[in-house]
């Protein structure tokens, strides 16, 4: 986290959001005067095949383009990618975890092969269903990782997606809303 850099690394599955979570992070740190970078990794992009995206965030302009290998932070969309990928793999100490689970963190920690740091879990389905009677796990989980990096003050980032968010669902005004209370709630619920 040298040099007000952070990077973040998203695992989900082909269908689940976290490419486009992780482009929105992009969009609203840059939004709020950061150097950004945010980017799919390219596999066989299928329905329901683990992918990885990545968030750069920095005060600093950023020179390094490459996957990042050891992030700060890393955010878990699907659960069940914990007995397939080593998601914690680089993962630094100092840095935490955030997995969309309604597991506890003392639940959750066994199946992350000895990870050290800091655990966190944020029932993603729950709360998409109840907001927007579907399961979107990326805002909430966008939401958390926010308050769990401290990567910009939770308030300026909920006020940026208001903004960004009326503008896209401007004739939705039922999803605006129902985004709006994911996000609201994943920022008081993430433990």
């Amino acid at each position: 986290m040298g040099n007000g850099l952070v990077e973040i690394r998203w695992h989900g599955r082909g269908g689940q959001g976290a490419k486009t979570a992780a482009l929105l992070l992009a969009d609203v740190a840059f939004s709020v005067g950061k150097y950004v970078q945010g980017f799919p990794e390219y596999g066989p992009e299928r329905m329901g095949a683990p992918i990885t995206a990545y968030d750069r965030i920095s005060d600093r302009e950023i020179r390094v383009h490459s996957n990042i290998y050891y992030p700060d932070y890393v955010v878990v969309v699907d659960e069940t990618l914990l007995h397939s990928i080593d998601v914690t793999g680089g993962l630094k100490k100092e840095g935490a975890i955030l997995i969309n689970t309604p597991k506890t963190p003392d639940e959750i920690r066994p199946l992350l092969r000895g990870y050290e740091g800091k655990v966190y879990t944020l029932d993603a389905r729950r709360i998409s269903e109840e907001a927007l009677g579907k399961y979107f796990p990326n805002m909430p989980l966008l939401a958390g990782i926010v308050k769990v990096s401290g990567v910009m003050d939770t308030w300026v980032f909920y006020s940026e997606m208001e903004k960004s968010l009326k503008h896209k669902f401007a004739k939705k005004p039922e999803v605006f809303d129902g985004n709006m209370r994911a996000i609201r709630t994943a920022l008081e619920e993430v433990r």
